[in-house]
């Protein structure tokens, strides 16, 4: 089944693209996330709908949430009400939280996933092996998807110790019985070194353009690494 992760780029007033790496900081510092997931969370769907006219959808959706989303007391009730009007089924969609917003936020978290994971829904832990005490939380989080930081990714082929990182990631995982994503594999060769590693998923470049959410008609298979 094929995945995508919806993201986000502001058009300022000359037309232009704003990468979020610039916006999503302001964002935060004015506690503005929450309505913007919001928002992400209400398009998605309207999307699908809109999709769903057309023949059933195909594909998993993965949507990211800020740590001030999680803490947010009347977010949880907002998604469920948003799900449960638009009709698309909860299996199509994923949300993504970062190990640092989980961590945060941990018994809210916990509720939340709880809560959205009982209806169906699907949940991955984002930039993983970026923070300070990954394993000793990742145990307690019920999570579907690990997803290997990019930072790691990304000088997979000429850092031994990242290669070995992410060979320890990845392992964990397993065990754990999750599946793993390797973020950020925009080569050819870092495709083929995470195959080699055992990787379940790749994102990146390498696998797929980025393009509108509207435009997406042809669904492609996202390349399974290893048969599950």
């Amino acid at each position: 089944s094929p995945h995508y992760e919806v993201l986000l780029r502001l058009i300022d007033e000359q037309g232009r693209e704003v990468s979020p790496m610039k916006f999503i900081p302001a964002a935060e510092r004015y506690h503005l996330m929450p309505s913007i997931d919001r928002w992400v969370i209400a398009a998605t769907l309207q999307c699908l709908v809109k999709r769903a006219l057309s023949g059933p959808i195909q594909g998993v959706y993965a949507i990211n949430l800020s740590g001030q989303s999680l803490s947010d007391d009347e977010f949880l009730s907002y998604t469920v009400d948003q799900i449960d009007k638009s009709g698309i089924s909860p299996r199509q969609l994923c949300f993504e939280i970062t190990e640092t917003a989980a961590i945060a936020n941990l018994q809210r978290a916990l509720r939340y996933m709880s809560v959205l994971r009982g209806m169906g829904c699907r949940f991955a832990l984002d930039d993983f092996g970026s923070g300070l005490s990954s394993y000793a939380y990742l145990k307690n989080l019920p999570v579907d998807y690990l997803k290997i930081d990019g930072a790691f990714i990304r000088n997979l082929e000429q850092n031994p110790i990242e290669r070995a990182m992410v060979s320890a990631i990845n392992h964990i995982g397993q065990l754990m019985g999750l599946q793993t994503i390797a973020e950020c594999v925009d080569t050819q060769s870092t495709l083929k070194a995470v195959a080699a590693m055992g990787i379940d998923y790749a994102q990146g470049h390498n696998i797929a353009a980025v393009e509108p959410l509207s435009d997406i008609s042809d669904i492609q298979s996202t390349p399974q690494l290893k048969q599950a």
